[in-house]
């Protein structure tokens, strides 16, 4: 009898704590005492919810990179400089870094074959090979002068020209018609718009001349060249109002962060 006892005892707490498991197989609590099962076992809810920090991890890092990156490029903006010419000016505005004062030089003003741009040429120029003597297989660079009318001082004189670094900047434009600059620019010279001759052969480019502008001494005699002539309005396909036939313009350079 005692036998039977023992044997339906030990068969009970068998049996009870195989049910205390699988009733406890969801609940940690259940085995305080047990700490290899509570460190290795993570229900299924836990494992996505671990997955879903992760990925929102790797997602504020990638985001954190393209933070930084925008900064670094708007940095590297505001760091960045701008070069123009100031047309008629031996010097450059009070914020801005004169890289060298020169002569304006250009195409002759008749030549069919003439280049468009003016030049800024330097007081020091450096040569290469070279053959002296005038050959007619070459282009030509001349200097350039104002042509203003015999009544103004600055007619047939020799027009200097400065290059300018301004930091801090990322474009330079040259407004014409605006003596101003609009909002968000700032101003770094303003003056008159001019180009070549309509009845010369050779194409110009229309250039914003300083309206306080400088001469290059020695310089006052017909040599020709390439030739700046004031640039009047003229109505038709041109809009009058606002602007006025026979009315000269006003141009402005401007620039921007």
């Amino acid at each position: 009898m005692t036998v039977y006892i023992l044997i339906f005892t030990v068969f009970f707490t068998t049996q009870a704590e195989t049910d205390v498991s699988k009733n406890c197989k969801d609940i940690l609590r259940c085995v305080p005492n047990v700490p290899s099962v509570r460190g290795t076992y993570q229900p299924e809810g836990s494992k996505q919810y671990s997955k879903r920090l992760r990925d929102v991890e790797r997602s504020l890092i990638l985001l954190k990179e393209k933070v930084d990156a925008g900064l670094k490029t708007i940095k590297d903006t505001r760091k960045s400089s701008i070069v123009y010419t100031r047309w008629g000016k031996k010097t450059c505005p009070t914020d801005a870094n004169l890289v060298f004062s020169g002569y304006t030089g250009g195409s002759w003003f008749d030549h069919l074959g003439a280049a468009v741009e003016p030049l800024c040429l330097p007081r020091d120029p450096e040569w290469g090979n070279y053959k002296d003597g005038r050959d007619r297989t070459k282009a030509f660079v001349f200097g350039a002068e104002y042509h203003m009318g015999y009544s103004s001082p600055l007619d047939r004189q020799d027009v200097p020209c400065a290059v300018c670094l301004v930091r801090n900047k990322s474009v330079v434009k040259m407004f014409p018609a605006r003596k101003t600059c609009y909002r968000g620019w700032k101003l770094e010279y303003n003056g008159y718009l001019m180009a070549g001759h309509f009845g010369h052969n050779a194409g110009t480019k229309y250039t914003c001349m300083d309206s306080q502008p400088d001469t290059l001494q020695g310089g006052q005699a017909y040599k020709k060249g390439k030739m700046f002539f004031l640039v009047e309005a003229m109505c038709g396909s041109l809009r009058c109002p606002p602007y006025v036939h026979g009315r000269e313009l006003v141009c402005a350079v401007c620039s921007k962060e």
